[in-house]
């Protein structure tokens, strides 16, 4: 349900967990999800209330920027985007070697000056060309008010 949000927390640097990522629910998930996120000083976002309830911070709304937004007003998250996380697998990058760099059919033909990262699991390149200059201008968007709200609820 927050995996647009699991993305954008990882650009902005949070080493985000989805529940998708630990393996098939069960009938004991959302216990072992808060035991999990008790246990690695994590804070639990989900959209279930009854989880919230548990122990959970309730995230509303369906657009990611106001998801953000509220997590930025409770002082959960600074909106800034640090791309040092890899969006899809959450490992921290290192700079990407020239070899990389030409290996990826995707990096641009002209790299100018920009700085690349590389997620060793994934193989994935990453720099701040046009798209990373979009999103970081979408993310600095979110101070604004946009009426979308948290609950915090006490694990």
């Amino acid at each position: 349900m927050l995996g647009p949000l699991v993305r954008y927390l990882r650009f902005m640097g949070y080493d985000t967990l989805a529940a998708t990522e630990l393996g098939p629910g069960g009938p004991q998930e959302d216990s072992e999800l808060l035991r999990r996120a008790s246990a690695e000083g994590r804070i639990l976002l989900t959209r279930d209330r009854e989880l919230a309830g548990r122990g959970g911070v309730l995230v509303s709304g369906d657009d990611v920027l106001e998801q953000v937004s509220a997590l930025a007003r409770a002082g959960l998250v600074e909106p800034v985007l640090r791309l040092d996380r890899c969006s899809r697998c959450n490992t921290l990058l290192r700079p990407a070697s020239t070899s990389e760099i030409a290996a990826a059919p995707y990096a641009p033909s002209n790299p100018g000056d920009s700085e690349f990262f590389w997620c060793d699991p994934c193989g994935r390149l990453y720099w701040f060309g046009s798209h990373a200059e979009d999103l970081a201008a979408r993310i600095r968007t979110v101070g604004t008010d946009t009426g979308s709200r948290l609950w915090k609820y006490q694990m």
